[in-house]
């Protein structure tokens, strides 16, 4: 693998208020501070409207969903609003999807559920159908098990001249995921539970296989990797940031489905103490029970220059990407860059 340059991402919420001129502020602050990118997740909101605001309002910074809820949607409703986004940033949108899970899809969207891996294998290959229908000129016929496309008019096919199609990446944590990423999308968005052992001996070598089988290879399947950092430029701040990761690492490794994370360093019997400690209402607890050493393992630990040595030293020429945070001093965040990029 060749060495990559690293950029720099910020995870970006709208904040409370849907006040559009503090969003619309912050996008333009997080390019001016020197940030390659921008993504909203799904969370408590719509990524897409907030990140039309910021596609305005900026001229350089690329923008993406960190992630978007596929199966809350369906592909032809997406690749309507990748197209837009992308056509109003300039070719700047990059389109990161997620499955969520079961209960999310079908009792919170009321949405069918065919199964995670396969469905969002279909998914994407939709979007990618309809775009070559758009972009190419092919004929539009898609069929499969959850979605099928056979219909597209003059009328409805958006104006394509001068812009390329968005990149398309899935978030991906067990096997089947992370072959469905290789197979059919441009990238893959780790999860922040992961740790540099995992995703080198497990997660890389998964999909290299499937990638050769495509004609493609590692340099040119994008990493996203939104890692965990608990960094602060004092002892006060550097302590609530590990504090708060602390608890972030308890309930990530209460989840059933990163258990072979956890299984990978010797640390699999956490997983079911932390999950029972949940259905007992001990949420507050669970952070306990991250040691110092687990700490260190899964995030970049230490001031911010130091924890930007970490990261470097971890994943420079595996990812392609990592997320900072944005709330620190300027110089602080200007340090950081010039060591990842390795200026």
């Amino acid at each position: 693998m060749t060495t990559r340059r690293i950029k720099v991402e910020a995870s970006f919420q709208p904040g409370a208020g849907y006040d559009t001129d503090a969003l619309v502020q912050r996008a333009m602050e997080l390019e001016e501070l020197g940030f390659d990118r921008l993504f909203i997740a799904e969370v408590s909101s719509d990524p897409f409207l907030p990140l039309t605001l910021a596609a305005h309002a900026t001229n350089r910074i690329e923008i993406g969903t960190g992630i978007a809820v596929a199966f809350a949607r369906n592909p032809m409703n997406l690749a309507y609003l990748g197209h837009d986004l992308n056509a109003y940033s300039n070719g700047r949108f990059r389109l990161g999807l997620g499955s969520q899970i079961e209960p999310h899809i079908t009792k919170r969207f009321s949405m069918p559920w065919h199964g995670a891996a396969k469905q969002m294998r279909e998914f994407v290959e939709a979007l990618h159908a309809i775009w070559d229908t758009w972009y190419d000129g092919a004929e539009l016929r898609y069929r499969g098990d959850s979605y099928r496309y056979t219909l597209m008019t003059p009328m409805f096919t958006p104006p394509v001249e001068g812009f390329r199609r968005p990149k398309i990446l899935v978030a991906g944590v067990g096997p089947l995921m992370l072959d469905t990423a290789a197979s059919v999308a441009d990238g893959l968005i780790v999860h922040p539970f992961c740790t540099e052992h995992y995703l080198k001996t497990v997660m890389l070598p998964r999909i290299e296989p499937t990638l050769n089988a495509r004609g493609r290879t590692l340099d040119d399947f994008e990493i996203q990797y939104p890692l965990l950092l608990a960094t602060g430029e004092n002892e006060q701040r550097l302590a609530a940031a590990r504090d708060s990761t602390r608890a972030r690492l308890g309930f990530y490794a209460s989840t059933p489905a990163y258990r072979p994370v956890l299984e990978a360093h010797g640390w699999g019997d956490l997983q079911p103490m932390l999950n029972r400690m949940t259905k007992q209402g001990k949420w507050n607890e669970l952070a306990n029970e991250i040691s110092d050493e687990m700490l260190d393992t899964f995030a970049a630990v230490g001031e911010p220059a130091a924890a930007a040595r970490i990261i470097r030293a971890r994943f420079g020429g595996a990812v392609d990407s990592v997320v900072l945070d944005p709330t620190l001093p300027a110089d602080a965040l200007a340090t950081q860059m010039e060591i990842l990029r390795g200026i």
